[in-house]
């Protein structure tokens, strides 16, 4: 008899043992709802450090840092990459010219040059690039239009939000074994 009880023991952590495995799909979604968690956290970080390099956003283009939760592999990026799909905003650059005056661009915007300036927040990742990287000086037929000085804000900003964000993760992990085997 005593038998008996040692391998009912023996089968029910052998079941909690395989419920905590990650090849048990409803512990890979725990998990992976984990890592979204903490990496929505390491955008927002991210994300104020891109505004805080910026004198001003009218546009918001801090909003074009995103995340990715990786499905084949547990894991996922921030990043300042393009997101899928364009958003448009209602953006209108002020006029510097007072009602009368002559003077400012008497050429008509080209149909691209218009898409660009109503970019919303999310669709404006190219700029926090430039913003990033900055820019050698810029020429066009119509004269000097200067340079970019590089910021490098994302570097230092990512690497300490996903340290951070890792940290976060390991103990999300090992609270929720924690739980699982109780």
């Amino acid at each position: 008899m005593d038998s008996g009880v040692q391998v009912d023991g023996l089968v029910e952590q052998r079941q909690e043992l395989e419920n905590l495995m990650m090849s048990n799909p409803a512990m890979e979604r725990k998990v992976q709802g984990l890592i979204r968690k903490v990496l929505m956290a390491a955008r927002r970080q991210v994300a104020a450090s891109a505004k805080g390099s910026m004198k001003t956003d009218p546009r918001q283009a801090y909003k074009a840092v995103k995340t990715a939760v990786w499905r084949q592999v547990l894991g996922g990026s921030v990043s300042i990459l393009n997101k899928r799909g364009t958003k448009f905003g209602s953006y209108e650059p002020p006029r510097k010219l007072r009602p009368g005056q002559r003077g400012g661009n008497r050429r008509t915007r080209s149909s691209l040059t218009n898409d660009r300036i109503h970019y919303a927040g999310d669709s404006r990742a190219f700029v926090l690039r430039f913003l990033n990287a900055g820019t050698s000086g810029r020429t066009t037929i119509y004269g000097n239009r200067g340079r970019i000085r590089p910021r490098n804000f994302f570097a230092s900003s990512s690497q300490a939000a996903m340290n951070k964000a890792a940290d976060e993760l390991t103990k999300l992990i090992d609270e929720l074994i924690k739980n699982e085997i109780k």
